[in-house]
């Protein structure tokens, strides 16, 4: 029997006014200043009571963006690219920045949650549709994990990936790098929120792949030191978040969706599944990257981080099939299909943001020429 997939918590009225059938131009970038704005305002919640009006145009284009992006198959990019970025900044205050403290004023905000719940309740009814579910349900699970494992470790160039390991300029590496730091500055932090809780084989193997992501506790060899030390090749930008936006919303997307995953509980299988996806997968991604830097001639520190992932990561993977996502199969036989889903979801998006990658790192190497 299928269990539910997305929850539905109780969703709010967008505002007082009923915008079906508004003609109205949406200024996505005015409205996501105004969210940031909210996110600021001391007591959001009291002050949003007193005034409604303060979330009028923020709340019209949040409106607009559910219909654009999930509703009538547009492909709607900016719709997509707002909801995306307006979840992540919500999302976010889920981990510690080391920074201003009253940045987390908010972030037990029931409003912030309410946007959250219905942004994630229409994005991942379109996400799974995209899914057949039922045929899942069918497998036999540990097998179709270890098929899996063993076609995605050493798979045949995409045309996105030839185009990296063949093609890419020097400047293009750079906006590889510059779009990457998003996730690698930060690595390994989503996968702390589900580390909680009672003890056994599974939890201490998904905690030494936390442990070697941190370097095992040594700044020095923490794996977003060694992506820092790319950036620094290059003279770029090495704070966190410093090139948020050029991140495509696809990329943006598989960010928010581990957020999901870690911090539902309800989702643990699907996690698992998707970690063992993106160790799996990863070495043969990080390969590509260490071609294109290989061919361009450049230092050992420009490339440093994609050597050590290599190694580090072909070892995660085996952990990850074989003492996380298949004993979890065995925890769980009644529900071991939602491993697998995790598993195809996250390959799906992977692929997905992967493409818009390339395509934006064409668009940039055009531009520098």
């Amino acid at each position: 029997m299928q269990s539910n997939l997305v929850e539905s918590p109780p969703t709010f009225t967008v505002g007082e006014h009923d915008y079906i059938g508004v003609t109205k131009a949406t200024n996505y970038q005015s409205a996501e200043q105004q969210f940031i704005e909210l996110l600021a305002i001391d007591n959001l919640d009291k002050k949003l009571e007193k005034e409604p009006a303060l979330r009028n145009e923020f709340e019209h284009a949040l409106f607009v963006a559910i219909h654009a992006a999930y509703q009538n198959d547009s492909g709607d990019d900016a719709a997509h690219r707002f909801l995306q970025r307006i979840l992540y900044r919500i999302n976010r205050l889920n981990l510690f920045w080391y920074d201003d403290l009253r940045h987390y004023t908010n972030e037990r905000s029931l409003y912030l949650s309410q946007v959250r719940n219905q942004i994630e309740t229409a994005w991942q009814e379109w996400e799974i549709a995209q899914i057949d579910v039922v045929e899942l349900q069918k497998l036999d699970v540990k097998q179709a994990l270890i098929d899996r494992a063993a076609e995605d470790l050493d798979p045949p160039l995409s045309p996105e990936s030839r185009y990296l390991h063949e093609q890419m300029s020097e400047a293009g590496y750079r906006h590889l790098l510059a779009i990457a730091s998003f996730d690698g500055l930060v690595e390994g932090s989503r996968l702390s929120r589900i580390l909680g809780g009672t003890a056994n084989e599974v939890q201490c193997t998904l905690i030494r792949v936390l442990l070697e992501e941190y370097g095992n506790g040594r700044f020095s060899r923490k794996h977003s030191t060694f992506f820092a030390q790319m950036l620094n090749e290059f003279g770029m930008n090495t704070e966190p978040e410093g090139y948020f936006d050029l991140v495509p919303w696809q990329v943006l997307a598989c960010a928010n969706h581990n957020f999901l995953m870690t911090e539902c509980k309800r989702h643990y299988l699907r996690y698992g599944g998707g970690l063992t996806y993106f160790e799996v997968a990863g070495p043969a991604a990080y390969r590509n990257y260490l071609a294109a830097a290989q061919r361009l001639g450049l230092s050992d520190a420009a490339m440093g981080y994609w050597e050590l992932h290599i190694r580090e990561d072909e070892r995660h993977g085996r952990w990850m099939l074989d003492d996380v996502a298949l004993p979890l199969a065995d925890m769980y036989p009644d529900l071991a299909w939602e491993i697998v889903l995790g598993y195809d979801q996250e390959k799906i998006m992977s692929d997905r943001a992967a493409k818009a990658v390339v395509q934006a790192i064409r668009q940039a190497e055009q531009t520098d020429s």
